[in-house]
């Protein structure tokens, strides 16, 4: 049974008129007898019993509207449903995060929207790993980076800004660098993102000896602080190391990239009201971590698959 059929059905069945059930659904009389008819021949029962003059319900035809009935009762009270879901954040709310975005912002962020919006529930997936939110059934994949080409969305959140750090021990064992040219001599602790060969400054290509590369800000820093070298780390993560001395800032005037953090989500006609307020909230909410930052950009449609096969 169609729904169409199923409506088609109701209308005649509730109005016992052809005529009225037609003016209702907007449609020929023509079309609502066949239709009826063609009912009746698939269900292969009498559904009405028809006179020159009114229309009355089979025994069969009551039972057969009072399940149709139902049916479309329940079908408007899922659309009642999913309308007001998109008058105010509800639901479960699927993200995912890098491990560190999550413990520095997210959970703190997550929780003052949930307060705001008490309909709201989440999951949250801490991970290192690259996902697909359209494969995964996530709402939102947060990344660190430029997200490669894609069929989601891309909305940048914010950026921050990175400053070279080292420790009072290693810079009293291998000197403070005066200029740019000396990181040259200097040990490097790198970022996975961080150019193979290169310190991560923007102006020259200055080679680096680097020592230990890994994927976690929180590991570099802290090998930064136990006098492996000189790292590249983000403002927010260090501003407590540097006030309290563990950390000294050098060559605070040279041009590093910025921190770039991403959201990704399905390309949809109708997003979901949960996920349009959590990101409206994460980018009115995020800045005031790390001072003045550059001004997040508008959502962009990125065109291929996110991991290619």
């Amino acid at each position: 049974m169609g729904l169409d059929d199923a409506l088609v059905f109701a209308r005649v069945a509730e109005a016992l008129s052809i005529t009225q059930a037609a003016l209702h659904l907007g449609m020929q009389k023509s079309t609502v007898s066949r239709r009826i008819a063609q009912l009746e021949a698939r269900l292969g029962v009498r559904l009405l019993n028809r006179t020159t003059r009114k229309l009355r319900l089979t025994d069969v035809g009551q039972a057969y509207y009072e399940r149709c009935r139902q049916i479309l009762l329940d079908v408007a009270e899922a659309e009642q449903a999913v309308m007001q879901l998109q008058q105010s954040p509800a639901g479960v709310l699927r993200i995912t995060a890098p491990i560190e975005f999550g413990q520095w912002v997210l959970a703190r962020m997550l929780g003052d929207f949930m307060r705001l919006h008490p309909a709201i529930a989440a999951e949250v997936e801490l991970t290192s790993r690259q996902v697909d939110p359209l494969e995964e059934g996530v709402d939102i994949a947060i990344v660190v980076g430029r997200p490669q080409e894609s069929s989601l969305i891309a909305r940048k959140l914010f950026e921050t800004r990175r400053r070279l750090c080292a420790s009072p021990a290693y810079l009293a064992q291998h000197g403070t660098p005066a200029s740019v040219d000396d990181l040259a001599g200097h040990r490097a602790v790198m970022l996975a993102q961080d150019p193979a060969r290169y310190w991560p400054v923007l102006d020259r290509h200055l080679a680096c000896t680097r020592v230990l590369t890994c994927n976690n800000v929180t590991f570099a820093r802290e090998a930064a602080l136990a006098g492996v070298g000189i790292a590249a780390l983000p403002a927010m993560l260090t501003e407590h190391e540097i006030r309290q001395g563990l950390l000294v800032e050098v060559l605070g005037d040279t041009p590093l990239p910025t921190g770039e953090i991403h959201a990704l989500y399905p390309s949809r006609r109708f997003q979901a009201m949960k996920v349009t307020a959590f990101l409206d909230f994460l980018v009115q909410s995020i800045p005031v971590l790390d001072g003045p930052l550059v001004e997040p950009v508008e959502p962009r449609l990125i065109t291929s698959r996110l991991y290619p096969r």
